[in-house]
């Protein structure tokens, strides 16, 4: 993992699927859970919901809050 990845699930969109659209961070728990079991898509994008799968399952997402205000100018 690279320390932008972090900052890249809290401003890149899922591309395609049923959460097209959505911020990779803010896709639930067990769509990331069936990517893992069908196989990750290559890449940047399956490397991205890995990550998010690993914060998700151990409870971590709250980390990326701070980062959350970071990438939107507007939010405090």
């Amino acid at each position: 993992m690279k320390p932008e990845d972090l900052q890249r699930l809290v401003t890149l969109a899922m591309p395609y699927g049923k959460y097209q659209g959505r911020l990779i961070a803010d896709l639930p728990g067990a769509y990331l859970a069936w990517f893992a079991r069908k196989g990750f898509p290559p890449g940047e994008l399956g490397r991205l919901l890995a990550l998010a799968l690993e914060l998700d399952h151990n409870g971590l997402k709250p980390l990326l809050d701070p980062l959350r205000s970071r990438s939107s100018p507007g939010r405090t």
